[in-house]
């Protein structure tokens, strides 16, 4: 889809390229990558094309939002940004979370991901249930990232490669464990794991084993696991997708 992004200031350009080096610094020191990328695909994921609403508009930050089961613990997220949005009161919320998002993927050795600015704050938070269940089958994922959201079968399975960061948390998901041995690097170690089965100490949720049983999906995960290139390049492009649901459409 054709995008056409609004126009913004040079001092709002400036203060986007300000506010990354700050994030970078941020992220590197607090190894809070995971949770970064968690806030933002969260924010984003939310977006419904049919009644175009959700999406990646800042409302992650009220407490309403904090509060819904699929975002427990993300007000750590919230808070730890806090001081830096206070820095940069020019910049919205949607474009401050999605930016992180961008940086953290950049920190942790994954692609660059193209980023625009411009995208306006929405007063209102979308309704609980729009995210995608670790428990969901191949029907579900298509259901959440491609009825709701309007993304591809490419697009779900390289976004399950940011797994690659970060770990379960019990408290929040029900689940423990991180996904791949070092889960503050970007690489493609998601796919080489899951072709591998189950390890000690690693996790496979129900929703990442799908992708080994539908006969789409598992195709672009031996192609992921072969080719941490390709991946980078499908990545990028899927999470540019995501952080713009909803934004600058034509």
């Amino acid at each position: 889809m054709v995008k056409n992004y609004p126009p913004v200031s040079e001092e709002y350009l400036k203060a986007v390229d300000k506010c990354k080096r700050r994030l970078r610094g941020l992220i590197a020191e607090k190894n809070c990558a995971p949770i970064m990328l968690r806030l933002a695909w969260h924010s984003a994921g939310t977006y419904e094309k049919c009644s175009r609403t959700g999406g990646p508009f800042g409302t992650i930050r009220f407490e309403e939002e904090l509060a819904h089961a699929a975002n427990a613990g993300l007000n750590i997220a919230v808070n730890l940004l806090a001081p830096i949005k206070t820095e940069f009161p020019i910049l919205s919320y949607a474009d401050f979370y999605q930016l992180a998002g961008v940086v953290a993927v950049e920190v942790t050795g994954g692609p660059d991901i193209p980023f625009h600015p411009g995208r306006p704050d929405n007063p209102k938070s979308p309704v609980e249930g729009r995210l995608p269940a670790a428990t969901g089958d191949a029907d579900h994922l298509r259901q959440v990232f491609g009825n709701q959201m309007g993304l591809s079968d490419q697009d779900i399975v390289a976004l399950s490669g940011g797994h690659t960061l970060g770990r379960c948390h019990p408290e929040r998901s029900g689940f423990d464990g991180p996904w791949t041995a070092n889960p503050l690097r970007f690489d493609n170690s998601y796919f080489t794991e899951l072709l591998n089965g189950e390890t000690e100490g690693l996790l496979q949720l129900p929703s990442d084993q799908t992708l080994l049983q539908d006969e789409h999906f598992r195709p672009l995960v031996e192609k992921y696991a072969k080719d941490e290139d390709v991946f980078f390049a499908d990545y990028a492009e899927a999470h540019l997708k995501l952080s713009e649901l909803g934004f600058a459409d034509a």
